[in-house]
């Protein structure tokens, strides 16, 4: 059976972060042939907001991988970092460079996401604030802390010199007990450095949607633009890159589209390959 995941930030959604009518009209014609879903940095509330008029029939994958849930909000999968390694890791960014991250997690099973925050932010990280103006799921702290269980991702936001640097620490401190994935940050300009559970990424998590759905990860087609995707796009049966991908993730992938997000790629490729 065919299925379909596609990444959403500068994959499928446009750079103003809407979805368009075609890509909408073609995305609810496509599911009702096939399998259609994402796999995003996205939490659940976000996905919800931003694709309210599409019909979502596969589970979702969320926050890099850390989980996956169904629309109807039913979690399939849930990959957390504990709260010793979370403080831990805190701590080691705070000692070698003085810099705070975003710590993403669930106050709850029922899904109840918190995105605490530092006092201190980066320009960065300022600046990702001002689109969260007013959002519950905020908390300030003072001093970061990971949560006491469901922590799902921590985030640093800054300069790529900055980052790498961090990156090389951390890694020598945590090795493989962690993931780390170092990316370009497309909104502001800068970098961020996401650290995961070492299986919460949208590889381990596709295989979880293909068990979900029955079938293999091979009769996936996905799409994205950053490394992110990498994973998903060494599982897929076919793995797609929009026109405005990353060198590398254009370099993996089995077909560039010829359109951007903006063009809106993937809704096109769905059209010819699904004949809707």
């Amino acid at each position: 059976m065919p299925a379909y995941l596609t990444d959403l930030d500068h994959t499928f959604l446009h750079s103003n972060q809407s979805v368009s009518p075609y890509s909408q009209t073609v995305w609810n014609t496509a599911a009702r042939q096939v399998p259609l879903s994402v796999a995003t940095a996205r939490s659940f509330s976000k996905v919800r907001q931003f694709l309210q008029r599409l019909h979502l029939n596969a589970p979702l994958i969320l926050l890099d991988g850390a989980m996956v849930v169904t629309p109807e909000k039913t979690l399939v999968d849930l990959k957390t970092i504990d709260r010793e390694t979370g403080d831990a890791l805190i701590e080691a960014g705070r000692t070698f460079d003085a810099i705070e991250p975003f710590v993403i997690g669930l106050k709850d099973r029922s899904l109840n996401e918190t995105f605490r925050y530092p006092a201190q932010t980066t320009a960065m990280q300022h600046e990702v604030l001002k689109n969260y103006k007013g959002d519950p799921r905020l908390e300030r702290f003072e001093t970061m802390r990971a949560l006491e269980e469901d922590t799902l991702k921590i985030v640093y936001m800054a300069e790529e010199d900055r980052l790498v640097a961090l990156t090389g620490y951390l890694r020598s401190l945590f090795g493989d007990t962690l993931e780390f994935k170092l990316s370009p940050e497309q909104y502001t300009g800068g970098h961020f450095l996401t650290v995961l559970h070492p299986l919460g990424d949208k590889a381990h998590a596709m295989k979880k949607v293909a068990e979900y759905l029955e079938c293999d990860p091979a009769d996936f087609t996905v799409f994205g633009d950053s490394v992110n995707d990498l994973g998903m796009f060494d599982l897929a049966g076919t793995a797609c890159a929009v026109a405005n991908a990353l060198p590398e993730v254009k370099a993996a992938a089995d077909i560039v589209l010829p359109h951007t997000n903006d063009e809106d790629a993937v809704a096109r490729y769905l059209e010819k390959a699904l004949h809707v």
